[in-house]
């Protein structure tokens, strides 16, 4: 299975997949005749490094720049939320000016990558992911017929993608697990969709969360370790994901003090067998209706 989340807006993608040592001919700069094309028409999904980025570059918080900055979408069928780069009606950046992007040194990911796509494949059976990556080429690109060829990896090496992609990587693993684990029944709980969004992108509220008497009465952490989780978004946004393992697959990530695992257990038992009886009843009352006037 394979979790995307750069592909540009109305993107034709070369199907050829790629490796770090395969040569790619592109060069983009201020003089070339389509300059600022490709952010005229973004389609920018955002990563939760993203976020931390482009909000400390903004001199704003997460809630306030995923207020301003960002749109809701779906990133699944169950409805698994995400946060978009905000454009005009006709989808232009908001970042973009005549000079160019004006948060170039904390621009997102996906802006990094271009023309690249990349995507993780986790084969069957196996616990390590590989990355793969694929040409994009649009229509207005010129950079693609620029006198300039070089491998992936230097590519990547000089757009410095290095630590978005070792911060995002335990984030874009749990998508990858998600996605490889199949459907699930039904549409996951709000508050279940809620906290992930939280966990991924909203540091401000997930900072309130952790550092609640209610959290700290269930998990058993040292007071040091709350003491970096209030003051470093870095490693709040991780363990946001260690959160999400232990909530969404059960893996004990996070030492919790004692009865507190048994009763989530439970707890998360009762929850499940609920949604699988109402799915089950939906269905039943679905197929009722189909042969009721038959």
């Amino acid at each position: 299975m394979s979790e995307k989340f750069d592909l540009p807006f109305k993107s034709d993608m070369q199907p050829q997949m790629l490796d770090l040592g395969s040569k790619i001919q592109f060069r983009c700069h201020k003089g070339i005749s389509c300059f600022n094309a490709c952010c005229k028409k973004a389609d920018i999904t955002l990563t939760p490094y993203d976020v931390i980025r482009l909000k400390d570059h903004l001199g704003k918080s997460s809630t306030e720049f995923l207020k301003d900055h960002t749109v809701p979408f779906q990133m699944d069928k169950e409805g698994l939320p995400g946060a978009k780069l905000k454009t005009t009606d006709e989808g232009v950046c908001l970042f973009m000016t005549e000079e160019g992007c004006s948060v170039y040194k904390d621009r997102p990911t996906a802006c990094r990558y271009y023309p690249l796509g990349h995507m993780s494949m986790l084969a069957s059976g196996s616990k390590t992911d590989e990355t793969h990556y694929f040409m994009v080429k649009e229509e207005h690109c010129k950079g693609h017929e620029e006198d300039r060829v070089l491998p992936i990896a230097d590519y990547l090496k000089e757009q410095e993608t290095r630590q978005y992609d070792e911060m995002n990587r335990e984030w874009m693993q749990l998508m990858l697990k998600r996605r490889s684990m199949g459907p699930t029944v039904g549409r996951p709980p709000e508050a279940t969709l809620q906290m992930f969004f939280m966990c991924s992108f909203d540091m401000e509220r997930l900072r309130r969360f952790v550092l609640s008497d209610n959290f700290k009465k269930t998990y058993d952490l040292e007071d040091s370790t709350y003491e970096v989780l209030e003051k470093e978004d870095n490693s709040l946004m991780q363990f946001g994901v260690r959160l999400m393992k232990q909530a969404f697959f059960g893996e004990r990530t996070i030492p919790e003090k004692d009865g507190a695992w048994e009763k989530r257990v439970e707890e998360r038992q009762e929850v499940w067998d609920a949604r699988r009886q109402a799915e089950i009843a939906r269905q039943q009352q679905a197929e009722d209706e189909k042969y009721k006037d038959a």
